[in-house]
């Protein structure tokens, strides 16, 4: 009879502890997450080498720090055509870049310290991790949309300038 009583207390128990543990909690997701907004921290210039025109003109968000290098456009759902991130380097040597966390396809362009354009890496994959290496060192990467490139006729020799807005 003792048996029965420890044995009924025993499973009120854990009836009790399992039924107060499963509270109905929210995950949080990738989804979740806040995503960041383009925020024009400069102006940069595309121009055809042998003729001098201005291709186009976009306004650019910056990445010059370890963070914003690492993040890059990672999380955007959308980037305006007349917009881009400008990449600078600590030093100018054979870079790769990489899709992880990227929503959007983007155009990846590899740019030297002299400021001209030495290697495209096109409509790169969205969330793909698969390196996408430059052809030659780079100092500079411009990151634009998908397609752009070819829509805007952008060559290797082609060269960029720019202006960091305070």
């Amino acid at each position: 009879m003792r048996f029965q009583v420890y044995l009924k207390l025993l499973v009120f128990a854990f009836l009790l502890l399992y039924f107060s543990s499963c509270k109905d909690e929210k995950t949080i997701t990738s989804e979740a997450k806040v995503v960041p907004s383009f925020k024009k921290e400069g102006i940069l210039t595309l121009r055809k080498t042998e003729s001098d025109s201005i291709i186009k003109t976009l306004d650019i968000e910056i990445a010059d720090n370890d963070y914003e290098i690492q993040t890059g456009l990672m999380y955007r759902t959308q980037l305006e055509t007349n917009h881009g991130m400008l990449f600078i380097l600590e030093e100018e040597k054979f870079q790769n870049f990489y899709m992880k966390n990227t929503r959007i396809p983007l155009d990846i362009i590899y740019i030297d310290s002299n400021n001209t354009i030495v290697s495209f890496q096109k409509n790169a994959k969205p969330m793909d991790e698969t390196s996408l290496p430059s052809e030659a060192p780079a100092k500079y990467v411009l990151e634009i949309n998908a397609g752009l490139s070819d829509a805007w006729e952008l060559a290797v020799g082609d060269v960029i300038s720019f202006e960091v807005l305070d």
